[in-house]
């Protein structure tokens, strides 16, 4: 069973930056895709970023493109976003998702899911 922990979620300043952990646990099989997902309070969780965990090719949603950045460390099984210039309009609960494939772009189909860290930025 894949398990997935996010942490590093916290209250940050608008204009600051932050960076996600997600540990990846009981992973059984070789290919698959990372994602973090974010969910404001009233609205639907949307897509932020994904990466192939073989290639690293990564593939982000246009608003957050050139602020959002993901990256993963294979060899410690971790994936993580860095979130520059934040804004209060990207307070939310970011989660970690984990597929079988190799395909970023692909925004669904997403299998596994961690429990979200809270992300809150003040004007």
């Amino acid at each position: 069973q894949v398990e997935l922990v996010e942490s590093g979620g916290r209250l940050v300043q608008a204009g600051g930056s932050l960076r996600l952990s997600c540990a990846v646990s009981g992973r059984t099989f070789s290919s698959y895709v990372m994602a973090w997902f974010r969910q404001a309070p009233g609205k639907e969780r949307e897509f932020v970023a994904a990466i192939s965990w073989i290639a690293g090719n990564t593939y982000h949603a246009d608003p957050l493109r050139g602020r959002f950045i993901i990256s993963r460390d294979n060899a410690n099984e971790m994936v993580y976003l860095q979130m520059n210039y934040l804004r209060p309009e990207d307070t939310a609960v970011y989660y970690c998702a984990a597929k079988q494939g190799s395909s970023a772009r692909a925004t669904n189909g997403y299998s596994y899911w961690g429990r979200g860290t809270q992300v809150t930025v003040s004007s």
